[in-house]
Parts: structure tokens; sequence; C-alpha cells
């Protein structure tokens, strides 16, 4: 029988990335990192220098981070036993935002902290890739969990009937990142996991 069905992103609302990110670059690449809201492009200096990094080498540090760092990153506080309470009432799938080679990776890090789900990945906006998965599993009803507020308006101007909350678990971000509920592009804005879980049951529960 077809169940609700949660979409929630990986990087800063289950797994936390900046934080390993920050710490692996300083402790092994030679790069400085000061993060200021998502700005990537002006967070990594070098160290010799302290230039920026170029498009180019901040796309490559990325990716050697998650081609050999992605054991570093640990579970947000409370993210797993959240998501295997709503999948005991719920479908859930991740949509990440990588390369489609690195799923099968990031599916077997989420197993390895106790997150049994499908994985998606994709590249760029995430209301298409969500149009997608609604349109597969059609669900009784969709809601979708992301740090990125561009993601929550990619998904609000192409499924708005799908709730959407807006959930960033790393506060070394949390404070500096656009706020989609404030933009009107989610329909909470909730960054601890023991205030968002209460949230998403009440909202699966609610008749339409």
């Amino acid at each position: 029988m077809t169940r609700p069905l949660i979409i929630s992103d990986c990087d800063e609302v289950l797994l936390h990335m900046v934080a390993p990110f920050k710490d692996w670059l300083e402790a092994t690449q030679g790069v400085s990192f000061h993060l200021e809201g998502h700005d990537f492009a002006h967070a990594m200096r070098w160290q010799s220098t302290g230039e920026f990094l170029e498009p180019s080498d901040i796309w490559r540090m990325l990716g050697r981070f998650f081609d050999t760092q992605m054991d570093s990153q640990q579970a947000i506080a409370g993210a797993v036993e959240s998501i295997n309470t709503i999948a005991e009432v719920a479908d859930v799938v991740i949509l990440t935002n990588l390369v489609d080679e690195r799923r099968d990776k990031r599916a077997a890090q989420l197993a390895a902290i106790g997150i049994h789900a499908e994985v998606y990945t994709n590249q760029g906006p995430k209301g298409p890739a969500l149009q997608k998965i609604i349109a597969e599993h059609a669900p009784t009803k969709a809601l979708f969990i992301d740090d990125l507020a561009q993601h929550h308006a990619s998904v609000a101007e192409l499924t708005p009937h799908v709730t959407r909350l807006h959930l960033c678990g790393e506060p070394m971000i949390a404070h500096a990142i656009d706020c989609a509920h404030k933009a009107g592009h989610a329909h909470s804005r909730i960054d601890r996991w023991d205030e968002a879980l209460p949230w998403i049951l009440q909202r699966l529960e609610e008749t339409e």
C-alpha cells in the first residue's frame, strides 16, 4: 500500500560535511577554510599565499574529500534515530547532490550509521529530480528536507503541494545561510532533529 514519502538531503541534514571538510583541508591540503553561508567561492585560501582557490581547485578538493574522507562524516545529532522513527510510518529516500558514481558509496555510508534508504544523486536544482521521484513512488503525500534555500525554491516552483522543511544541522553555517522559510519557499525552518521529528510526524498525520 502506498505510504507517505520523505525525501531528505544528506550533508548538513543527516551528516556533518563542512566541519570535517574544513579539518581535512587545513590539516592536509594546505588550505585555510572560512565559510560564510554557502559562499564556497570565497571560503578557501591557499595557506602559503592567502590567495583564493580557483573554481577548478575548489571542485577538485570537494571531489577528493568525497572520494577519500566520507568516513570522517559523523551523523547530525538525532538524525539517525529520527529518520528511523519516520521510516516506521513513511517511505524514506535520500536526494543528494553528488555525482552519480558516488551514489553507492553514499548509500553504504548511510547504512554504516544505521540509515537504510534508497539514494538518488543529482546535480543542480533539486526540483526536477524530486518531481521524478514523486512520479515514481506515487505517495499519499510527500515531505522534502534540505539545508539549502535554493533547493526549496526549486521544489516549491515545480511541486508546490510538497511539504518543505528547511533544516541545517551544522551550527557552523546554520546562522549564516539564507532561510527558505523567511523567503516563503519552505513551510518551516527547524535546525534540531529533536524539534523537527514531532513537526514532521504531525505533518504526516494531517489529512488534506
